[in-house]
């Protein structure tokens, strides 16, 4: 009894704080996998592959409303007060009519690669947070159609005693990639396509290479945007797990809550010349990007150290035509 007593208040606990909702395109009915749902305040938590999140005013009692936003619907603001089990998320036409299917038979082309930056300081490290979503600017040859073959994205596996010595702790983080057009110097409209969902363990190289040749992205002729963001830590499937993404830290001022940081880190660099990093809270409505810079933060550590770039490499198809 003493054993199978705390189990059975752990599953009590989890009935009364964790309700679990799904959402759903309003007209197919199909699931909407990774939707985020923002709750106002720069906090919020993403839908998993189902369409389904977890969500109670019991744990989060300070949210009175949610607002949802996934790519091809509608954003929707709901109060939390009796929330449906089911929310149905309205098709935007006029964003689904933007789809365009990219011919590729270019002929021949030759493969070029550009480098990714990558260390093992810790301290030179951007912490992830499932708040932030980073982009990174890329240019492209204005004669040459060049299609992205793969991304190589620089990740630090921490260890247990902080360091990037001594044995690596377990680890499998769901991430997204996006892509944004160049406006004026700013990441701008979404680019059409899928959302690119991929995961990276502790198990994983230090230089990820994640191949995207089946998205068949083609770089615009001003440029493009390549961005990541975490969704959170999987299980051993990988299927994204359902975990509170702050935790609360009680100061002299308060209660203050601090963003969950997840593994890998994503070594930052000083070895670009231009600053072509930027970043953005997701979980705010307006979602404004920044640049990475002395004008985003004169506290930052990294930005003090001029290490405003995150140092993500491509290889690249660049047709002769």
């Amino acid at each position: 009894m003493k054993k199978v007593f705390p189990i059975l208040v752990l599953l009590i606990s989890n009935s009364i704080f964790c309700q679990v909702y799904t959402i759903q395109d309003s007209i197919q009915k199909f699931p909407i996998s990774y939707a985020t749902i923002s709750f106002g305040n720069g906090n919020g938590l993403f839908a998993d592959e189902d369409g389904v999140f977890k969500f109670s005013k019991k744990r989060y009692q300070d949210i009175d409303s949610l607002y949802i936003s996934a790519l091809g619907h509608k954003e929707i603001a709901l109060s939390t007060n009796n929330l449906p089990k089911t929310i149905l998320m309205v098709p935007d036409i006029a964003e689904l009519q933007e789809v365009v299917v990219k011919a590729e038979n270019l002929g021949k082309y030759k493969t070029k690669k550009k480098s990714s930056k990558i260390h093992d300081d810790y301290f030179r490290c951007w912490l992830p947070t499932v708040e932030s979503e980073i982009a990174v600017f890329f240019p492209r040859d204005p004669l040459k159609s060049t299609k992205i073959a793969s991304v190589y994205l620089p990740v630090m596996m921490e260890s247990s005693n902080g360091s990037s010595s001594g044995r690596r702790q377990s680890f499998s983080t769901l991430f997204k990639m996006q892509f944004y057009e160049n406006h004026n110097g700013f990441p701008g409209k979404r680019l059409s396509g899928d959302d690119i969902i991929f995961r990276i363990t502790n198990k994983d190289k230090t230089n990820f290479e994640l191949d995207i040749s089946e998205y068949k992205v083609f770089i615009p002729k001003n440029g493009l945007f390549v961005s990541v963001q975490v969704l959170g830590y999987t299980d051993k499937e990988g299927k994204l797990q359902h975990t509170k993404k702050y935790h609360e830290v009680e100061t002299r001022k308060g209660i203050v809550k601090v963003s969950t940081t997840f593994r890998p880190l994503l070594p930052f660099t000083n070895k670009i010349e231009d600053n072509i990093t930027f970043t953005r809270r997701i979980f705010f409505r307006n979602r404004t990007w920044q640049r990475f810079d002395k004008k985003y933060s004169e506290n930052n550590t990294l930005i003090q150290k001029s290490f405003m770039n995150y140092g993500i490499g491509m290889k690249m198809h660049v047709y002769e035509k």
